[in-house]
């Protein structure tokens, strides 16, 4: 990591572990090689990237070709209406690796190793938040890939279409944070695969990601319009012109999903990033 002596003057400093001060500049250094180091450990355990594309691939299939026949869409064709429900599935499963990565680093010390360099406490938790956004859009990359081979394809342009994936990716990488801290109160790699799955399997499925809310019972129907998922996905759809003509719910989130899934993960970041960031600081204390 590289270090700098003193701050230039009128330069914006950071506290450093020790009490010595950094430029930002040497703060964004400290991401980047955290980050790298991140990205060096997916090619060295490529298990990780090739499960975390073969879910995806699977539930396209899956629900496109086995279930797809028997599953109407008012005013749409299903599979234009599934994808935007598996990207959403996916990028949000995807964001649980920073708690998973988190609590490995901890339970094997890894942190303990990084105390004792002279680097921001904030940077290893941006640079396992960014590498997980690399995996996201590498993930993303190949699902729409798959999609467009099982008939998918975006309607609004391309300026639509690369703001559905930036809207994606910016939930994803907000939801990671929640993951991160999770991942360090827990510090237990197998309770945060658990919890993930339990929390967010049901949270997936009971949204619009691959059937009509409509048709749910109305408890579920309410709980699912209002779920952020349900947002998150409608607003992908929206904008890579796959809602066909399939009635909208008529609740803000819904009507609104775009504004809600931004200021939603705007939300997040701004209260879960320095919490996660403060309590690891704690944990690393220790």
């Amino acid at each position: 990591m590289s270090t700098q002596s003193a701050p230039a003057r009128g330069a914006t400093t950071v506290d450093r572990p020790g009490g010595s001060g950094a430029t930002l500049a040497t703060w964004a250094s400290d991401v980047r090689t955290v980050t790298w180091r991140n990205l060096i450990k997916f090619r060295r355990n490529p298990e990780i990237m090739l499960f975390a594309v073969l879910q995806p691939i699977m539930f396209v299939l899956l629900f496109s070709q086995v279930y797809g026949g028997s599953i109407e869409i008012e005013g749409g064709d299903y599979t234009d209406y599934l994808m935007a429900g598996i990207f959403g599935q996916t990028v949000l499963f995807g964001s649980t690796f920073s708690g998973y990565q988190m609590a490995q680093d901890l339970k094997e010390g890894m942190i303990d190793r990084f105390r004792t360099l002279p680097m921001h406490d904030s940077a290893v938790l941006f640079g396992r938040t960014n590498a997980d956004l690399v995996l996201n859009g590498v993930s993303m990359v190949i699902m729409m890939l798959s999609g467009a081979a099982v008939g998918w394809r975006f309607h609004e342009g391309w300026l639509n279409f690369l703001g559905g994936v930036a809207i994606l990716l910016l939930f994803s990488y907000a939801f990671s944070w929640v993951m991160a801290l999770l991942g360090i109160v827990v510090r237990t790699p197998e309770v945060i695969n658990n919890a993930s799955f339990m929390v967010l399997f049901p949270l997936t499925f009971i949204s619009n990601a691959f059937v009509q809310t409509a048709t749910m019972p109305r408890v579920l129907e309410v709980f699912a319009n209002w779920n952020p998922i349900s947002a998150l996905v409608q607003a992908a759809r929206e904008l890579f012109g796959n809602t066909g003509g399939a009635p909208t719910p008529d609740t803000f989130p819904m009507q609104n999903p775009i504004l809600t899934t931004v200021v939603g993960s705007v939300l997040m970041l701004a209260i879960f990033v320095p919490l996660a960031v403060n309590r690891f600081r704690q944990a690393s204390s220790r």
